[in-house]
This record gives C-alpha cells, sequence and structure tokens, in this order.
C-alpha cells in the first residue's frame, strides 16, 4: 500500500480499489466526452436545418444515399406513390385534435428505388372503426420536404402489431421487411402541396441537443463523485503517537 503525506493527514489507498475507481473514472468521463461530441454533431444539424430553411433542395437520383449527409437538409424526389405501401401511424395529434401521419413509399424516377415520405396529418374522426379516405395523387408527383432520420427510439406496448394498415410507430426496419423493396434510408417530411387536403404545419425539427448535453453532465458529475468519495474514503488525519 502506498502512503502519502499531505500536512497532518495521509493518503493511503489500496491497489484494488485504486484501480476500480481509475476504471469507472476513465470510464465515466469517456461516457461524458462521448455524449458531448454527440451535442455537438446534433448542433450542426440543426444549424444546417436553419442555415438551409430556403436552399435549393438537393435532388435524389437513382442512387441510394448516404443518409448522415442528407439529414436536415431541404430534398426533391420526383416519381409516382405506391398506394400498397401506405401506412397510417397512430395517435398522432395537431392543434389538440387527434389523428394520424400519412406514411407512403415513392418510386423514384428512373429507379428501382423508393423513398418513405410523411405526407402529413389527417384527423381520425369519431370513429377509429373507420380510417379516414385520403386522396393519394396519381401519375407524377414532385415531392419536397426536409429529410430526417426514420428511425428513433419510441415505447411500444408488447403486442402492439400494425393493424389494417394502422401502425401504432414508424418502426423503419419492420416496414423495410414488410414493403420489402430498396428504400433510401431517410425519411421526407413533406412541405410541398400536392392537393391531397393534408395537414403539414411541421414544428421545427428538434435534433435533441438538450438531451445529449444532459448526458454529459450526468456523466462528468458522475466522474466527479468517484473523485471525491476515492480521496474521502483514503485520506485520513495522521496519529499522533
Amino acid at each position: 500500500m502506498m502512503v502519502f503525506q499531505i500536512g497532518a493527514y495521509e493518503f493511503r489507498p489500496g491497489l484494488w480499489p485504486g484501480l476500480a475507481a481509475l476504471f469507472f473514472f476513465v470510464l465515466t468521463l469517456f461516457l461524458g466526452n462521448w455524449q458531448t461530441h454527440r451535442a455537438e454533431y446534433k448542433r450542426m444539424l440543426q444549424a444546417r436545418y436553419d442555415l438551409g430553411e430556403n436552399a435549393e433542395p438537393i435532388q435524389l437520383g437513382r442512387e441510394l444515399q448516404d443518409k448522415e449527409s442528407l439529414l436536415f437538409h431541404r430534398v426533391e424526389a420526383r416519381g409516382e406513390f405506391d398506394e400498397s405501401g401506405q401506412i397510417l401511424i397512430d395517435n398522432r395529434v395537431a392543434n389538440g385534435v387527434a389523428g394520424y401521419h400519412v406514411m407512403a413509399p415513392l418510386r423514384i424516377n428512373g429507379s428501382s428505388l423508393y423513398v418513405l415520405v410523411n405526407r402529413g396529418w389527417v384527423a381520425a374522426g369519431t370513429d377509429r372503426n373507420h380510417l379516414p379516405l385520403i386522396h393519394m395523387a396519381k401519375g407524377q408527383v414532385r415531392i419536397v420536404g426536409v429529410a430526417v432520420d426514420p428511425i428513433s427510439r419510441y415505447f411500444e406496448f408488447a403486442g402492439a402489431e400494425p393493424r389494417n394498415g394502422v401502425w401504432q410507430n414508424l418502426n423503419f426496419e419492420r416496414y423495410q421487411r414488410v414493403f420489402a423493396r430498396p428504400l433510401q434510408p431517410i425519411l421526407i417530411q413533406q412541405t410541398s402541396d400536392t392537393l391531397d387536403g393534408l395537414y403539414r404545419q411541421w414544428p421545427r425539427p428538434d435534433a435533441g441537443v438538450a438531451t445529449h448535453v444532459g448526458y454529459a453532465l450526468q456523466w462528468y458529475g458522475l466522474a466527479a463523485t468517484i473523485v471525491v468519495l476515492f480521496l474521502a474514503l483514503n485520506l485520513k488525519k495522521r496519529v499522533q503517537s
């Protein structure tokens, strides 16, 4: 055991407790730094959206795109909707009214690739046994919107399987399996009008910067706590002989 004398105190750290404290200190510091880097990345995405609101949209073509390069950019896709792949995402509220988000795949012109489009919101109506009638444009359409991440965390009760085209949440991996055709790795949050009567007043996308900052502060706080406890448990006042 090493002994360090600091004035009237002795610091006597044990080998194994010291190694354990060092391990957890390094681990919590690493996790805090990782969350800090994620917060910086999300700030970049948020700034990209703010700067690109009025920029020319990026064209989605025949090639599979890189998701990270498109997130929060305005994008444009031309093609035809595939009504067979349309689903409704339940329990979505607009102006205090419950309804659905309408999702449909768009086949991109000259390509076998599709891109999933959040076409907008529609009210559910008073009878949940009858789904709302939703107009879908036939033939070629031009869709403009914001590219967002289709993969998100959510809570879902066990057994909440899709029924009659109504899903509780957008599980993108499950949708890819069900649709069984190649999809671009983004979701277009449509802003252009296709004369379908759907509501498309989207809130400003939140990249989640505050969440990562909060997690980083928690990890840094835990690292500081480990240091304080280690010092408190191993720093003792010397006994005068």
